[in-house]
Parts: structure tokens; sequence; C-alpha cells
């Protein structure tokens, strides 16, 4: 492959190796005992993250469906619409967007048959930011342990924010304990994940995380574990996060 076509197969933002990976899967995303069973899993406990961290910003009433009506919502990676769904059904206006058509599709084709508006592109976040699209809140949800560079990707995206806006990710600790778990335990034991969808080079600790917010621009305001119980075979919320976490940070007025 010339040099010039690898440069624009692996950049600092986007790895197309991984793109072209999760786009095989596209027909499978809504199989909850497919390839995407860990998502579905921890689906229940990554929307009541979402949930309350928003109506906390926003002054909402988590109680009180829909609690999100109004807000605009980018879910960058979205892909099959697992959380993009959900956040349209508490009122919110949600924007999915993967840069993988296969993706997209089978995301429009879903929320089709479900009867849910859902603005889906395939797109990447860089060409919203560069066409000065805002919304009040951008997800990033197991996102940035596939990009190559996260400083760098922070950076680009992070005029996607409104002022007064928050940003909220999901991403795994760079620790040994992630790396029996989420990869050893999950890919090669258990066989939940397809084996190489991880590369714990690029999981991101809380310190890093932060760090690269503050350079784009973002404060820090939350950081929680999501942990699992094998006995209940159950995700919740923790102070761990040492495998699995989600930090919240937001944009000044």
């Amino acid at each position: 492959m010339p040099l010039m076509a690898q440069a624009a197969d692996r950049s600092a933002t986007l790895d197309r190796d991984e793109v072209a990976r999760f786009a095989k899967l596209a027909a499978e995303w809504w199989d909850g005992k497919g390839p995407f069973r860990p998502l579905h899993q921890i689906n229940p406990t990554r929307l009541t993250y979402i949930r309350d961290r928003l109506c906390q910003h926003f002054g909402r009433d988590p109680k009180a469906p829909p609690s999100l009506t109004g807000l605009s919502v980018l879910d960058i990676g979205c892909g099959g619409g697992l959380v993009a769904e959900p956040l349209t059904r508490l009122g919110a206006e949600v924007t999915g967007i993967d840069p993988a058509q296969e993706t997209i599709a089978a995301a429009k084709t879903h929320a089709a048959g479900a009867r849910l508006t859902i603005a889906y592109e395939a797109t990447t976040a860089e060409t919203l930011a560069d066409a000065g699209r805002k919304f009040d809140a951008v997800l990033l949800l197991e996102v940035v342990e596939h990009v190559p560079d996260v400083p760098a990707f922070l950076q680009r995206i992070a005029p996607l924010v409104k002022p007064d806006g928050v940003m909220i990710l999901s991403t795994l600790n760079r620790t040994l304990k992630a790396y029996a778990l989420a990869i050893v335990g999950a890919e090669f034991l258990l066989r939940w994940l397809p084996v190489g969808t991880h590369q714990w080079e690029r999981f991101v600790r809380p310190e890093e995380l932060a760090a690269a917010l503050h350079g784009a621009g973002l404060t820090l305001t939350d950081t929680t574990g999501m942990v699992y119980d094998p006995l209940a075979d159950a995700w919740s919320l923790s102070g761990d996060t040492d495998v699995n976490y989600f930090a919240t940070a937001t944009k000044a007025d």
C-alpha cells in the first residue's frame, strides 16, 4: 500500500482498520447473544449514568420522563444505536455518527422498525466539527480506546460541545487488571468479544484522560467506575475505576 494511502487509513484520530473490523459486524449489533453482548449487558448502567449526569448538569429531574426533552445529543461511534434509541425515547434530539456506512445502515433500519426519529450520518466527528456543528451533549462511549492519539482527537472534536455543554465518555483503564479482565478474560477465555477488539496500549488512564480533556478546553467534573458482578451477572456503577470507567467534562459558558 502506498505511504499516502497508509496515512489516510491510520491517522492520529481515526484508525480505518478499527472501522473495518466493526463494519464487518454491522448486522449483529442488535443480537444480544452475539459479538456485542457485552454492550447489551452494560447498556442499562451506561444509560443510567448518562441520564443522571445530563439531568444534573441541565437541571432536569431524571424521574420525570421524558427527562431529556429538547437536548441535542451527539453520539460519536454510535454503532447500531444501542444508546441513541433509548436517549431518543427520553426526549433527546439525537444525532448518531459512525464512519462505517454498513453500521449506519443497520442503525437506520432498526430505528425505522422502532418508529424512532434519529439523525444517523455515516461521517466522522472531525467532519462535523469542521462544519461548525454544536450540541448540548457529546458522547464518546467505548471510543477513545480505539483512537491512535486521544489528546489530538479531543482537541479536534471539543468544538462540537456548546458553551455550557457537556461531554460524557466511557473507556478502559490501562492497568494489568484491565488487561487480565478486558482482553485475556473477555476476548480469549470467555469469548465475549472477538479476539483483537482491544489493544491494551490504547487503554487510557483517568489522569491521562483528564489532562487530554483539559488540553481541549474541557473541565473534568466526574469520574465513576463500572464493575461486573459475576455472581449476579450484572454491571453497576462503582468507585472502582481499575477497569471500566466513565468521565464527564464540561465546557465553560
